[in-house]
């Protein structure tokens, strides 16, 4: 662990927290401002807010960091350091007051998470990891689950918001494990997915198409916790992001045999 490292993992709860206390403050507002990005895909004032309050501590505090955020493109200076922020995952769930979103920073180093905080501002729950320093939830020590049987496991998954485009794709892989799993949730906010495996409150977790902002927290909270997270090739996830599956080290090696047969 470094000064910066520890740092950096106060300023990410301190922004989380932030951002949970705008989200708590509008949470079930009739008159809540709701824009589409897509035919589904929305963006509310609290996003923005959450986003401008966020991107305002984190310059305050480290003014030569680079910050990638999901609602503005921010100019990039090129530094070695470089936050991702999600200012409210599960945007959705929050416009229909559905009680699963939270708010996700993290920073990297080279590309290689160092710091991260979720926070689920329902619950009260802070999840935070420090590289080399553990995960934590609300100050207690994370451990994954030790469960190594897909037919015991409970997973958690997510699909893209254009999934209608090609259901058949979209849905193969879900069928799949729907066949070899205990159950299978799908709640809407891939950050707090994570978070869950590393609490040990699912088995493992699985997306594609995701943005690096949904994962960099939460893929720390898992290998600090004990978990590996990878592509489904078992490759690094490194930025892309585009690929993620999470687990324990036993039950992630049965994931990616899953995902990596090819039958339907």
């Amino acid at each position: 662990m470094s000064s910066t490292s520890a740092r950096a993992a106060a300023v990410a709860a301190e922004a989380v927290l932030m951002a949970g206390a705008i989200q708590k403050e509008r949470y079930g507002s009739k008159d809540l401002e709701v824009q589409y990005k897509g035919e589904i895909d929305l963006v509310t004032e609290v996003d923005r807010a959450c986003e401008s309050a966020v991107v305002a501590l984190l310059r305050a505090r480290f003014p030569e960091h680079d910050i990638v955020t999901e609602e503005t493109h921010l100019a990039q200076t090129g530094s070695r350091y470089v936050w991702f922020v999600d200012p409210l995952d599960g945007t959705t769930n929050y416009a229909h007051g559905y009680p699963f979103f939270c708010c996700s920073v993290a920073l990297t180093l080279d590309g290689v998470p160092v710091a991260g905080a979720v926070y689920d501002c329902i619950k009260e729950e802070l999840f935070t990891a420090e590289r080399g320093g553990g995960a934590h939830l609300n100050g207690r020590r994370l451990r994954v689950s030790d469960r190594s049987e897909l037919l015991r496991s409970l997973l958690t998954t997510g699909f893209p918001y254009d999934m209608r485009l090609d259901l058949t794709s979209a849905l193969r892989l879900f069928n799949k494990f729907m066949g070899v799993a205990r159950a299978i949730r799908r709640d809407g906010a891939a950050a707090l997915d994570l978070s869950y495996v590393a609490a040990g409150r699912a088995d493992g977790f699985w997306e594609e198409r995701l943005h690096p902002w949904d994962v960099m927290a939460g893929g720390l909270l898992i290998t600090e916790a004990g978990g590996v997270i990878s592509r489904f090739d078992g490759s690094p996830i490194a930025l892309t992001a585009d690929q993620v599956v999470a687990a324990n080290p036993a039950l992630h090696a049965l994931m990616l045999d899953v995902l990596g047969d090819r039958n339907p």
